[in-house]
């Protein structure tokens, strides 16, 4: 079926469109065409003034719709929160697990294998092995360094489903980070204390990213500044960031902005209220804890945190949906989600100024 989405703004990932129609047919993106040019047996969608983006992407999300997926991973888990998620307007997620036994990280990866959906991407992997002097909220007796026979059964057991892992640089084999790299897994930094030197080898054996920057990382000081120095002064290194205000002050929020520009993308870190196994976390008025406190996660959508960016860091919309679309879309390497260009997936969020999401379509379905 033709579907044109008219009367909205329209963001494409490299245009702002007033004036103009979408089309869509057979999932994908079809045309952007003049009003006069829409064809007479078009289903018409009215967005009534209301902005038109892709559908977005979250790198790195543990939880949603009542459920924290590692404590409780199950095929009804993963569906509910998938729904949660897409009716906030997230169309495409990795799903994230902290560090953990191997055998968990393998039972997960199961479920998503035999229960495919087009909105999880695959997973992401934060930790086991990360640096312990920066665990944050991850457990302790879990952290590891890595062995090459381990990597190499996860990855077989994965059967491509680990898209991203977190791992701090120098606590690994630098052979390790090239297997990864040349396996096709995006390899992030984080949790990890290295120096900038550190920062900077694993840049060069293969790190592409890094994850939630300023969090539970070695610190900016002026005689090492460690793996945000290293992340600033690397051009082909992407960071994702909780634009919050709790997780980093906004003040931080603009600094990265202008330290990194299309190299900062936004990610949610959002768990679930869970009160048994091995992650247990409180929900708070605007954040999770551990029950004795300490962040253990957030309470953002994908689409508060655009927000956050055009409100209180003075990032235009365009750029701030762009942190939440086409940069993670091009770090993962996916040509056909993050914009609104022919031949792209038809997954689109209409949402209002008040940033709620009103309609969401994945591959031109409604959800």
């Amino acid at each position: 079926m033709l579907t044109a989405f008219t009367n909205g703004t329209i963001f494409t990932g490299t245009q702002v469109l007033t004036g103009k129609t979408l089309l869509l047919e057979h999932g994908q993106v079809l045309a952007l065409v003049n009003p006069g040019e829409v064809p007479a047996h078009a289903a018409i969608i009215d967005c009534g003034g209301q902005f038109i983006a892709p559908g977005l992407l979250d790198l790195q999300i543990y939880g949603g719709g009542g459920y924290l997926f590692s404590s409780q991973p199950s095929v009804a888990a993963l569906q509910a929160m998938t729904r949660a998620l897409v009716k906030n307007g997230t169309t495409g997620f990795l799903l994230t697990l902290a560090t953990n036994s191997i055998d968990l990280f393998k039972q997960c990866i199961s479920i998503v294998q035999e229960n495919p959906h087009p909105a999880v991407l695959g997973m992401h992997l934060e930790g086991p092995y990360i640096n312990p002097v920066k665990k944050g909220a991850h457990i302790q007796a879990y952290i590891k360094r890595p062995e090459m026979q381990e990597v190499e059964d996860l990855l077989a057991a994965a059967r491509g489903v680990v898209k991203m892992i977190t791992l701090a640089p120098e606590m690994c084999d630098p052979a390790i980070i090239r297997y990864l790299h040349a396996q096709g897994v995006v390899v992030s930094a984080g949790h990890s204390n290295a120096t900038f030197e550190e920062a900077s080898a694993g840049f060069m054996n293969g790190v592409k990213a890094v994850t939630h920057l300023f969090n539970a990382m070695s610190s900016l000081h002026h005689r090492d500044t460690g793996l945000p120095g290293a992340t600033f002064c690397n051009a082909g290194v992407y960071a994702s960031i909780i634009a919050d205000n709790i997780h980093v002050d906004d003040s931080a929020l603009i600094i990265g902005k202008k330290m990194l520009g299309h190299r900062l993308f936004l990610i949610t870190d959002a768990v679930e209220t869970n009160r048994e196994g091995d992650y247990q976390h409180v929900a708070q008025e605007d954040r999770f804890t551990l029950p004795d406190g300490t962040l253990s996660g957030s309470r953002l959508t994908l689409l508060g945190a655009v927000k956050r960016c055009v409100e209180h860091a003075d990032i235009p919309l365009d750029e701030a949906l762009r942190m939440a679309t086409l940069y993670p879309a091009t770090l993962m390497g996916l040509k056909d989600r993050g914009r609104i260009e022919p031949g792209c997936r038809a997954d689109i969020l209409v949402f209002n100024r008040q940033y709620k999401a009103v309609r969401v379509y994945i591959s031109g379905e409604l959800q």
